[in-house]
């Protein structure tokens, strides 16, 4: 849990340029668009049986109400801005185990899933027209609990890049799942993911996703206790900057979500996020600059709006 400070603190020094807002509280409205209302009680109302506290993998408690309903309002945040900004981010978020009526790894709600659904509404409120949407999850493990709620939804394209033989070992079919063996690194990597993303284009065609959320994982790093994959952080700074450019040169604005991360030295997980997040202002700067921009978005403002979980 001391990533999420160390990491926010590390923003203020050294990414000053960052504007910083505390993550907003998700309400039982926006959580019911994803998740049955049995369970939202149920975490709320700290109904949660023990086998369903296990299985997310820590005890109920208010502050884990609150810092799951901030997980989601964070995510939910980042988005809006995106979509005015180009680039916004959670310094928390992407827990992508949560299913509708459970959870699951750590992860409580499922915050993109909640903010994708939220912004295909508002979306279709203010223009009367729909929005697609790409999920890109390069979190280690596989983002089973999204891919199983939007499974049949068209309208939302799930892309997930892990570790095969990793959690969790019961997958759930992504529209596309690229699984790679245990200690992939840099070159091996970067080349599955120029593929998956030109795979993810030519899927959508001309009618490109009008909003991207990145999960963008550091626990691919080869210095991870759990992620299995030897990426370098020179890797992941790749990685990154790939997503982040394939994103800007077709307009489509990105919030993206932290995700998972769980270094042996834990400087080493927060110093991935740090670079994270610098490529996401150097994005943000080169959507303020560009003359071109997506038809029905406004022009960017100052700054890159980076939403924090509330710990």
């Amino acid at each position: 849990m001391g990533k999420y400070w160390l990491l926010h603190e590390a923003v203020v020094a050294e990414l000053p340029d960052i504007r910083l807002h505390e993550a907003p509280l998700a309400s039982d409205g926006e959580l019911a668009l994803v998740h049955t209302p049995t369970y939202v009680s149920a975490v709320i109302d700290g109904l949660l049986s023990p086998a369903q506290q296990r299985e997310i993998g820590f005890p109920w408690s208010e502050r884990m109400v609150e810092r799951s309903r901030r997980s989601v309002g964070a995510t939910i945040a980042a988005a809006r801005t995106a979509l005015h900004e180009g680039v916004s981010a959670n310094l928390a978020g992407g827990t992508h185990h949560a299913y509708p009526d459970k959870g699951g790894g750590y992860c409580v709600f499922n915050d993109v899933a909640v903010a994708a659904r939220l912004m295909q509404a508002e979306w279709h409120r203010r223009h009367r027209e729909l929005l697609r949407v790409a999920v890109i999850d390069l979190d280690v493990h596989q983002g089973n609990g999204t891919a199983a709620i939007f499974r049949d939804d068209p309208t939302v394209f799930t892309l997930s890049m892990h570790g095969a033989k990793n959690f969790p070992f019961r997958k759930e079919a992504s529209d596309l799942d690229v699984d790679l063996p245990d200690g992939c690194a840099d070159s091996e990597y970067l080349a599955a993911l120029e593929l998956a993303l030109d795979q993810l284009w030519r899927h959508h065609g001309a009618a490109l996703p009008g909003l991207i959320f990145y999960l963008a994982g550091a626990d691919p790093h080869e210095g991870d206790r759990l992620g299995r994959l030897k990426l370098s952080a020179a890797g992941l700074a790749e990685r990154d900057r790939r997503v982040l450019d394939a994103a800007r040169e077709r307009g489509i604005p990105v919030a993206l979500s932290m995700a998972g991360g769980y270094g042996r030295i834990i400087e080493d997980t927060v110093a991935i996020q740090l670079q994270t997040m610098r490529a996401a202002l150097h994005s943000w700067r080169q959507w303020n600059n560009t003359l071109h921009e997506p038809p029905g978005r406004p022009k960017a403002n100052s700054g890159v709006q980076s939403t924090e979980d509330s710990h």
